[in-house]
C-alpha cells in the first residue's frame, strides 16, 4: 500500500536489525511489559512476516522513501490470545503500530493507520476495527482519535496476559465502524 509519504509493505529480512533497535529502546517500549532482546525481537518479526505471507495482510513494514527504509510497523492483527471483546460476535481485527522514536511526531502513524483502516473495510470487508492501549498512552490515543476511532467506555478491559496488579494491565478500547 502507498500513502502520500509512505509505503506499507511485506517485511524484508534486513528489517529485523532495525526492529531490534526499536524493541530495545526503553522509551519506545515504556508502555509495553518489557523491552525485547535480539532473539525475542527476531522471533516477533518472523511471526509478523509469516502472518503477512499466510494471510496476505498484517503488521506491514513502514518505509518512508528517501527518508528511511524501515520506520517500524503499522497494520492489522488478529490477537493471538482471546481478548475480552469481540466485534458483533466475530473474531476481532485490531489496528496496531510501533515506530522508532526518531520518527514520532511526524504524522506517520496516523497516515499509515488510516490506510490500514481503509484496507480493513474495503479489502477485508470488516464491519469494525478496534485498537487499544493503556490509559496514559496519550500518543497512541491521539492517533486513534485523529483517524476517527471512538473510545468505547464500556469496552475498557484488563489485558489477559498481564497479571492482576500489573501497572500496564488496564486498557482503553477504541473502535471504528465501517463508514
Amino acid at each position: 500500500m502507498r500513502t502520500e509519504r509512505l509505503v506499507l509493505r511485506p517485511w524484508r529480512t534486513e528489517d529485523l536489525a532495525a526492529f531490534r533497535i526499536i524493541n530495545a529502546d526503553r522509551e519506545v517500549m515504556a508502555l509495553m511489559p518489557s523491552t525485547l532482546d535480539d532473539d525475542q525481537s527476531d522471533a516477533q518479526g518472523l511471526r509478523i512476516m509469516d502472518g503477512i505471507a499466510t494471510r496476505g495482510w498484517g503488521l506491514w513494514a513502514v518505509e518512508a522513501p528517501g527518508i528511511a527504509p524501515f520506520l517500524g510497523y503499522v497494520g492489522l492483527n488478529e490477537p493471538a490470545q482471546p481478548m475480552p471483546f469481540q466485534v458483533d460476535g466475530k473474531p476481532v481485527v485490531e489496528l496496531a503500530w510501533r515506530l522508532s522514536r526518531q520518527h514520532w511526531g511526524q504524522g506517520y502513524a496516523s497516515e499509515a493507520a488510516a490506510a490500514c483502516l481503509d484496507f480493513a473495510f474495503a479489502t477485508l470487508d470488516q464491519d469494525e476495527v478496534v485498537a487499544y492501549t493503556v490509559p496514559h498512552n496519550t500518543r497512541s490515543r491521539g492517533v486513534m482519535k485523529r483517524i476517527g476511532m471512538v473510545r468505547d467506555l464500556d469496552g475498557d478491559f484488563d489485558h489477559p496476559i498481564l497479571e492482576p496488579g500489573h501497572p500496564l494491565r488496564h486498557h482503553v478500547l477504541y473502535r471504528k465502524r465501517r463508514p
